[in-house]
């Protein structure tokens, strides 16, 4: 531990939100990662700001984490300091037909208030596990909806330090990427825009996409939910399941038999063997398709 930085932390962020190699398994939906230099919990956008300018000027690798649902972090750990912005950060405000969520407030949560309201859109992000944060960087989507259909605009940290608005037609979202995620943006707020509906519309809604996921995706598993991205004229899942690997296993990780898109932690799994297996599932299908799959998972750390 480097005790003038960790000091540095301290004066920012107060010490029980501070952790020292804390495991990222107990922070990510796939369960495996290696242990943080520093988990840091900012409470605050003020602290998120400061804790930033701090790492860069001490040049110490930092990294922006919500529920840790899009991510793989490797056996060794993250020798940096780790960000994350999630039950602190996640007050979420209804005024009209307006919903304003904090980065770290849930999908799912904000769907909730959404049906709460009688407001109607946001149904498809309902059963998607992440954060408000990460599905603006990533343009998350599910079952026909995207958050490009429904957001009005989007508080960011520039990696400057400066605070700003992005508009929607600012916003340049396209399948799963975003001026966000080019330019280094993190997110500390969205505000999104929905419509009227009717209360027992929108809970049908949800309750049919809950059961086609229930049904279609190995939910019982931890996993990062899609894999790969979706190549264009393709579906990642069918041409995995087509190039015979459905229930294919890399040590603990295996290609879900129920949805081939997704990877699993069928139990004591490491980070190497999903990215062994991702790897080698990329390579089958380009051998037999000629389409080269790429991860929607981001890794971090040392593979």
């Amino acid at each position: 531990m480097n005790h003038t930085f960790y000091q540095k932390l301290k004066n920012i962020v107060s010490e029980e939100y501070i952790m020292l190699d804390e495991p990222m398994k107990n922070h990510t939906t796939f369960r495996v990662g290696g242990p943080a230099s520093y988990f840091v919990m900012p409470q605050e956008a003020g602290e998120i700001r400061e804790v930033a300018a701090l790492c860069r000027r001490e040049e110490i690798p930092y990294y922006i984490v919500g529920n840790g649902s899009n991510l793989l972090v490797s056996d060794q750990g993250y020798r940096g300091v780790i960000v994350q912005i999630c039950r602190s950060m996640s007050r979420i405000e209804v005024e009209g037909t307006i919903i304003r969520a904090q980065a770290g407030a849930l999908l799912s949560a904000v769907a909730a208030r959404a049906l709460e309201h009688e407001l109607t859109g946001f149904e498809f992000a309902a059963g998607i596990p992440g954060t408000i944060g990460g599905a603006t960087v990533m343009n998350a989507g599910a079952y026909g909806g995207e958050m490009k259909d429904v957001l009005k605009k989007v508080t960011v940290l520039t990696p400057e330090g400066k605070i700003l608005e992005i508009g929607r037609e600012d916003l340049e979202m396209g399948y799963r990427t975003s001026v966000i995620s080019r330019k280094g943006y993190v997110t500390l707020e969205a505000e999104i825009e929905l419509e009227k509906g009717d209360r027992t519309q929108i809970r049908a809604v949800m309750d049919d996409l809950k059961n086609r996921r229930i049904s279609k995706q190995p939910l019982e598993y931890p996993s990062a939910g899609s894999t790969f991205k979706r190549p264009e004229g393709y579906f990642a899942g069918k041409l995995i399941q087509d190039s015979g690997l459905a229930g294919f296993c890399v040590g603990g990780a295996q290609v879900s038999e129920k949805h081939c898109g997704f990877v699993i932690n069928k139990g004591q799994a490491t980070a190497a063997d999903i990215s062994e297996l991702m790897r080698q599932v990329s390579d089958k299908v380009e051998e037999r398709f000629g389409v080269k799959l790429e991860p929607e998972v981001k890794r971090l750390g040392e593979f």
